[in-house]
């Protein structure tokens, strides 16, 4: 019996300091992982605001590119960008189709960055940018010089009231303001 206070005795403390101990590591563990964490979220929350803000610069020149590829190919830009006195209407026609053409397959990657509306209004401005120049042939000879082509284009343009890509730069604007508007909230 003697043996077993004994034992008591001994085992009772270190079984108390041993249990102190315990909670004592537990603590600091569990601290430990608590800061750790922390930290990470930290890290994550400012890594996601990085590319957060990437994503807006890329996102906002793509919008800047497709913006300038729709002011380009305005009748208004475009024909007297690319016109001359010794151009006929056939070749102005063809020279003016190919720029469009050109410029909108330089600019085909900016659609990752845009919405599907925005892209579509970008196509169809495009689409009705050509078919306005073809149109706008109709009655005239191939032969005739080219001047005779880009006036029949703009007084097309006036007479129907219509600026082919004047919707899809609307909308293109009005999608990047919404950028900023939810940033503010």
């Amino acid at each position: 019996m003697e043996f077993l206070t004994e034992l008591v005795k001994i085992a009772l403390p270190a079984g108390l300091v041993l249990y102190a101990m315990y909670l004592v590591v537990k603590s600091f563990v569990t601290k430990e992982l608590n800061q750790q964490q922390t930290e990470l979220k930290l890290k994550l929350a400012e890594s996601n605001l990085k590319y957060a803000e990437e994503t807006l610069t890329i996102r906002l020149q793509a919008y800047e590119r497709v913006t300038l590829f729709l002011e380009r190919i305005s009748p208004q830009n475009l024909i007297p960008r690319v016109s001359n006195a010794q151009m006929t209407v056939g070749i102005l026609q063809q020279i003016l189709i190919n720029e469009i053409r050109n410029e909108f397959a330089h600019n085909l990657s900016q659609q990752i960055y845009m919405s599907s509306e925005a892209w579509n209004l970008t196509k169809k401005a495009m689409e009705e940018t050509i078919l306005l120049i073809n149109n706008s042939t109709i009655g005239l000879d191939d032969e005739k010089p080219g001047v005779e082509l880009g006036k029949k284009v703009l007084e097309n343009m006036m007479n129907q009231d219509l600026v082919p890509t004047q919707e899809a730069i609307d909308f293109v604007k009005n999608e990047v303001q919404q950028f900023f508007i939810n940033s503010e909230s």
